[in-house]
Parts: C-alpha cells; sequence; structure tokens
C-alpha cells in the first residue's frame, strides 16, 4: 500500500505569482490571466481556495488542442478535495485569444456547479483567458441579472498594469 500526500510546490506557471485573497472576480481574473494568458492550446484548471477566499494553490487539470478539451468533475474537484479546499475558481485559456464564453462554456460551469454542491465544494466563479484578458461568467451573470444563455453578454477585463484598475466591454463589441 502507498501513503498518499498533497504537496504544494512551485512550478514555471506559477512562480512569481502573489495571488492572496479573492475579493473579486477581477482578483481572480488577473491570476488566471498571467497563469494562462501565454498558453497556445486550452488548459483546464483550478484556484483551489480556504474559506476566507485565499488562493491555496493552482492546479492544472487538462491540456487541449487549439479548439477543445476534455474534462470532467471528478478531476476538476480531485485536487480540492485532497487540499481540503472550501471553494474553486475553475478556469480554461481560449487560445484564440478571445475569451467570449461559448454555450459549452456556460453549460460546463452549470454542471460543475451542481457536482461542487454535492461534495461541498463551492465553484465561485469559471473564468476564461485569452490574450491576456479574461472574462468572468459570475460577473458576466451578475451584470445580466440571469444565467449565460441567449442574450446574456459576457464582460471581457484587460488585465491592468500592476496598479491600474482594467477596463471593461461586453463581448461582441
Amino acid at each position: 500500500m502507498r501513503e498518499l500526500r498533497v504537496v504544494y510546490r512551485s512550478s514555471a506557471a506559477t512562480r512569481g505569482i502573489r495571488a492572496g485573497v479573492l475579493r473579486s472576480p477581477h482578483d481572480a481574473g488577473r491570476v488566471l490571466a498571467q497563469i494562462l494568458g501565454d498558453e497556445t492550446v486550452e488548459v483546464f484548471g483550478v484556484l483551489l481556495v480556504d474559506i476566507r477566499k485565499r488562493v491555496l494553490a493552482w492546479h492544472e487539470v487538462a491540456r487541449g488542442s487549439l479548439d477543445g478539451i476534455q474534462t470532467n468533475g471528478r478531476d476538476v474537484f480531485k485536487a480540492a478535495v485532497l487540499a481540503n479546499a472550501a471553494a474553486v475558481v475553475v478556469a480554461h485559456s481560449h487560445p484564440s485569444g478571445d475569451p467570449t464564453p461559448s454555450p459549452e462554456d456556460w453549460a460546463a460551469t452549470s454542471r460543475l456547479r451542481e457536482a461542487g454542491e454535492l461534495l461541498g465544494v463551492e465553484v465561485l466563479d469559471h473564468v476564461i483567458v485569452g490574450n491576456r484578458r479574461y472574462c468572468s461568467l459570475r460577473e458576466s451573470t451578475d451584470a445580466s441579472g440571469g444565467a449565460g444563455s441567449g442574450g446574456i453578454h459576457a464582460i471581457i477585463s484587460e488585465v491592468p498594469a500592476a496598479s491600474e484598475e482594467g477596463p471593461s466591454a461586453e463581448c461582441g463589441r
């Protein structure tokens, strides 16, 4: 029999990134744009968060192709359960540079939220990153007053310089 251990260590993808506490979708978007902003294929992962919304770790769940990726709930939540995370921010890259969410992105977010409820791990947000810009599905849902489908515009934000606030714009403009 083998002993299971969870070990946190820096990787090239996360070295030098200070995540701290996630107080808003902008905080998560800023961190995730640094991690996923230069990816040339779709990459899906999770920020693991404690009860006080402090980032514990980044976990890359899967790496796909230019236009797709396969993930499942088991793989998404495995690291969260092992790390005793209270919540996660799921994220993936759009190597096209356009972080506009697809209908599949909205559907996957809904399924992951349901799975997280069963496991006791809250899905705080789903952030899509493209060309160092990001789209927070939570922010887009809050701004529109509903779930993300037909007629709802995702909000795309630029990653600001160190101390600036990022401008936002609706997708499709």
